[in-house]
């Protein structure tokens, strides 16, 4: 079973999964994102799933718990990555991910985040 390293970048933490998960390495993965909100005091926190190729109830349940801790913790959430089989898996399954932020891909969702979290950010446009 392998490990979901959490990186700290700036005022964010970045947790690119690229594993599958299951219940007790989920559980471990929700721990340790709070202790790293905790120690860093992170304003952010993006969690990539787009490696991620099943997401069951339980991880959805989880994900969705793990952003309102870290909300009460201070520190917003964004989910970016979601394949459409994933999506429609959650939908199919009557999983609602009610006030988790999503985005398509890291860097929108770093953009979010700033914006979330207060701080200005401009995208390269072209």
């Amino acid at each position: 079973m392998g490990e979901v390293t959490i990186l700290k970048i700036g005022k964010n933490l970045i947790v690119p999964i690229q594993i599958e998960l299951h219940d007790q390495s989920a559980r471990k993965l929700q721990r340790d994102i709070l202790n790293y909100i905790e120690k860093t005091g992170a304003q952010g926190l993006l969690i990539d799933v787009s490696a991620v190729s099943i997401i069951d109830s339980f991880l959805g349940r989880l994900l969705v718990e793990t952003a309102k801790m870290a909300k009460l913790m201070g520190t917003e959430t964004v989910l970016v990555g979601m394949k459409k089989e994933v999506v429609l898996t959650l939908i199919h399954l009557g999983l609602t991910m009610k006030n988790l932020h999503t985005a398509l891909n890291i860097e929108d969702g770093l953009a979010l985040l700033k914006s979330l979290t207060g701080r200005t950010y401009e995208k390269n446009r072209k």
